[in-house]
């Protein structure tokens, strides 16, 4: 764990000294609070409006009929976002990027077209769409493996640095820790708990995912043929 925490700050210290990196990194936060608006449906809520900020942050409007659905609710934003991590890095092992980055894009318009209302948040979803569009359509592989790169290691960045933000705010003040507030509300647990919950979490999913990229590419099965041997 030691390993995989350096290796982020390490990854979060270079990916700062790339130019308009800062951009990027509404893509968590997109993420995140498109668990919380999935789940909330899921559970027959009704998702009023999602808001992304020029800070990263984010926030979801939803009304629910149930209080105890606040907590599958709470849980999906911190869970989707590290898990969505790792599932790009998964997809990276496997010579998938133009499918992770046609998931993404998906995911950004569905975001535009049903949830995000506020001005900042549809103009950053516009604008990142279109990106992603000319990546996929007109850009040579080589670098549009290296826009997606990029997009997975500030997505994983940002999956663990932002839970790890709720153990400080949580210690400070626990009415300010966002989603682990929120649980703290309807469960026994208080905000500092989840706060450590949701960090764990994202650093299992975080070395899952640095052993898919530290382990390469994995060859297709179809690539795999049986190689008879013969002694002379």
């Amino acid at each position: 764990m030691i390993k995989t925490i350096l290796f982020l700050v390490v990854s979060a210290f270079l990916t700062h000294l790339i130019p308009f990196s800062d951009f990027f990194r509404n893509l968590d936060t997109t993420i995140h609070e498109f668990g919380h608006a999935v789940v909330t449906l899921l559970l027959s809520g009704n998702v009023m409006k999602i808001e992304l900020f020029a800070n990263h942050s984010g926030v979801t409007y939803s009304q629910v009929t149930s209080r105890w659905s606040l907590i599958p609710i709470a849980l999906a934003g911190y869970t989707t976002a590290s898990l969505f991590a790792l599932f790009l890095f998964k997809q990276r092992s496997r010579g998938r990027q133009r499918l992770g980055l046609q998931v993404i894009t998906v995911i950004a318009i569905l975001a535009l077209v049903f949830f995000v209302r506020n001005e900042f948040g549809v103009m950053w979803l516009l604008g990142f769409v279109i990106l992603n569009v000319l990546m996929l359509a007109f850009m040579p592989k080589w670098l549009m493996d290296i826009y997606y790169l990029l997009l997975a290691f500030l997505t994983l960045e940002e999956s663990v640095f932002g839970p790890f933000s709720l153990i400080l705010y949580a210690w400070d003040d626990p009415a300010k820790a966002g989603d682990a507030t929120n649980l703290s509300l309807v469960t026994p647990i208080p905000a500092i708990g989840w706060a450590l919950i949701f960090t764990l979490f994202s650093l299992w999913c975080a070395i899952r995912a640095i052993g898919h990229f530290v382990g390469g590419k994995k060859p297709s099965n179809r690539s795999q043929r049986y190689q008879p041997q013969y002694e002379e």
